[in-house]
């Protein structure tokens, strides 16, 4: 098996794609039975974590941006590792995910590799 990054990313700055109290209530009741069957399965490496909209991007020459990283409004908002044969079952596993259903999202799959 081989470890693999779901890496979670949204728009964070569009206010139309932002979900109501009760789209949140569904998708994290939907995100537990995702990560769920992941577990089951004995894929999830690690819970991963959930990312603030905040943050400093660090450039050269001491510049600092007092804001995340955005491309297209999109911005990190998680990870999870999880454990696979090859990156398409990694996908398959991606591809279950409930932040898919949101507008302005997506999930990127990389493989995770060991220093040294």
């Amino acid at each position: 098996m081989k470890t693999y990054i779901l890496i979670f990313r949204m728009d964070i700055v569009s206010p139309e794609m932002q979900p109501s109290k009760e789209q949140m209530a569904t998708y994290m009741q939907d995100w537990m039975k995702w990560i769920n069957s992941i577990i089951d399965k004995g894929q999830l490496a690690d819970g991963g974590l959930h990312i603030t909209n905040e943050g400093r991007v660090l450039r050269p020459n001491n510049v600092v941006e007092e804001k995340p990283y955005l491309v297209n409004n999109e911005s990190i908002n998680g990870y999870i590792v999880v454990s696979a044969e090859n990156i398409d079952d990694a996908v398959k596993l991606a591809e279950g995910c409930p932040l898919l259903n949101g507008k302005g999202t997506s999930v990127e799959v990389r493989e995770a590799l060991k220093l040294g």
